[in-house]
């Protein structure tokens, strides 16, 4: 509870505190936001994939070197899925390179079973600890690596590490009028348990010039895992909404 406070209020004060003296373009709010729709809620972590149609809000707000992202995500049915709170600071923020470290407060949603035929909904806490860096090439290509050490907070729950390749190109002109972007991810999970494996995970994603909406095609596959029954090929489609 004291890490929640302490993060709380280093959120505040950082988008409060009046930064004098420092450019205005560097020190103004940033503020930005993302609804999305999901054929098939999947997740990095096999054990937090949804399964499921799924609908998800992304918030952004950013001045100088602190930044929180929340995101909320729903199955279509009503019924919550996981909610994030990251804190993010960028320690290094150069034209071709940004250094970041961050926490995540969040909550995961299951169904429990209580006695034969009965369930409820329980939500698990999480802490997750990041580091990560982004190199980038060109204006719209950039290649980032990244560390999560996740904490499950109530008995029985997953801890273990996320390490995460991505290469990005973003912004490719299609014609006049369409942008394609192609995404793909090299990761390795290690949690406790029969929680372990390489995957990998291509997106691609396209949009209309000046239209806030994009159209994606995400994909992963297991390369090496110890889970039983070994993950299946999972895909997703989706529409995106940027406010």
């Amino acid at each position: 509870m004291r890490i929640i406070f302490c993060m709380v209020f280093i959120a505040l004060t950082a988008f409060s505190y009046p930064q004098e003296g420092a450019d205005s373009s560097a020190t103004k709010l940033k503020a930005g936001a993302t609804i999305s729709l999901n054929s098939n809620g999947i997740a990095s972590v096999p054990a937090f994939s949804l399964g499921d149609p799924a609908a998800l809000a992304s918030i952004s707000l950013a001045k100088g070197w602190f930044s929180y992202e929340p995101t909320l995500a729903y199955g279509l049915d009503g019924r919550p899925w996981f909610i994030d709170n990251w804190f993010r600071i960028r320690l290094v923020n150069w034209p071709a390179f940004e250094f970041r470290t961050g926490m995540n407060i969040s909550s995961f949603f299951s169904d429990y079973k209580i006695v034969e035929d009965t369930t409820i909904l329980q939500g698990q806490r999480y802490f997750a600890f990041e580091v990560a860096g982004t190199y980038r090439f060109a204006q719209n290509a950039s290649l980032s690596l990244m560390y999560w050490n996740d904490r499950g907070q109530e008995p029985g729950t997953l801890k273990g590490h996320f390490i995460d390749l991505v290469g990005d190109i973003s912004s490719v002109s299609i014609g006049k009028h369409v942008l394609l972007g192609v995404n793909l991810q090299l990761f390795y999970v290690n949690y406790t348990g029969t929680n372990d494996g390489l995957f990998v995970s291509p997106k691609i994603s396209a949009a209309v010039r000046k239209v806030p909406l994009t159209v994606f095609f995400q994909a992963i596959q297991a390369l090496a895992s110890n889970m039983t029954p070994f993950p299946a090929f999972s895909w997703n489609i989706g529409l995106a909404y940027a406010l």
